[in-house]
């Protein structure tokens, strides 16, 4: 059982016990939250159920496992021949999920 889930202005396919991390979220670590906005549920090949644009009644849980930051992004901006270089770095916070339950 799999099921399409939009948080962050991303979407994301999860299944029960997954981890991933997603974009952060205002959570306490090892607090529940709920995602409503369910795109698609799968039971397997045969029974898909698709929103327009979410399936009603279904939710996702997860459980917050960290509050993490990703991997350092390095921007370089150089202009050839004009002596010009400019060097920057961003690391996104991130929320570390385990999906606990599909309900749908």
């Amino acid at each position: 059982m799999y099921a399409i889930i939009a948080t962050g202005g991303k979407q994301y396919k999860v299944s029960e016990g997954e981890v991933l991390q997603i974009e952060k979220l205002d959570a306490d670590v090892g607090s529940d939250v709920e995602f409503d906005q369910v795109l698609m549920i799968s039971d397997g090949e045969k029974n898909i159920q698709i929103g327009a644009p979410y399936v009603e009644g279904a939710k996702v849980v997860a459980e917050v496992k960290d509050q993490v930051r990703g991997d350092k992004v390095e921007i370089l901006k150089f202009r050839r021949r004009k002596h010009h270089m400019k060097k920057q770095g961003h690391r996104q916070y991130l929320t570390e999920i385990k999906i606990k339950k599909i309900k749908g």
